[in-house]
């Protein structure tokens, strides 16, 4: 048997965003294709309810979280940013599916950015979310353990955001 004989073909991006618009509707606030990769991004009022269906789901199998990482907005495209400055991307693999996807959700508040913990569906999560805590602030309610992990504990503030001084 040759590789392509036993592991599934690659699913095109253009049939995972079909097939995640339908299976997730309305939370899904929108699905772009750019450079050949999906990019779903949600609310963070559903972000937890479809990071379990992107897992459990029959047509999404997404038994793997291989990064999350956190962004600040602030500067972005010359400082003409208008959305929320901080989010939380994910990047997700469905092994036995063989498809990839990335997922990201903007924070609420950018005085005080909080998003449900996803640690309770894929324990990679623990580490990453972490780092976007300790790196950028961004709180991640429901983690199991969310201190400081690059910096000293008793360091102030977060050294990635864009305002951090230098």
């Amino acid at each position: 048997m040759t590789d392509t004989e036993t592991s599934p073909r690659a699913v095109a991006p253009a049939a995972l965003q079909q097939s995640l618009a339908e299976l997730l509707g309305e939370r899904a606030q929108s699905l772009t294709i750019e450079r050949d990769e999906l990019t779903l991004t949600v609310r963070p009022a559903d972000y937890l309810a479809v990071m379990t269906l992107l897992r459990d789901a029959p047509v999404a199998r997404f038994e793997q979280l291989v990064d999350l990482c956190g962004i600040d907005y602030s500067t972005y495209g010359d400082g003409r940013w208008e959305g929320q400055r901080f989010a939380a991307v994910s990047h997700l693999l469905s092994v036995s599916l063989n498809q990839r996807l990335r997922v990201r959700v903007f924070c609420a508040d950018d005085d005080f950015p909080v998003l449900p913990s996803v640690t309770s569906l894929w324990a990679s999560a623990n580490w990453y979310e972490r780092e976007a805590f300790d790196l950028f602030g961004i709180v991640f309610e429901g983690h199991p353990d969310l201190r400081r992990i690059l910096t000293d504990y008793g360091f102030h503030g977060h050294p990635l955001r864009k305002d951090f001084p230098m």
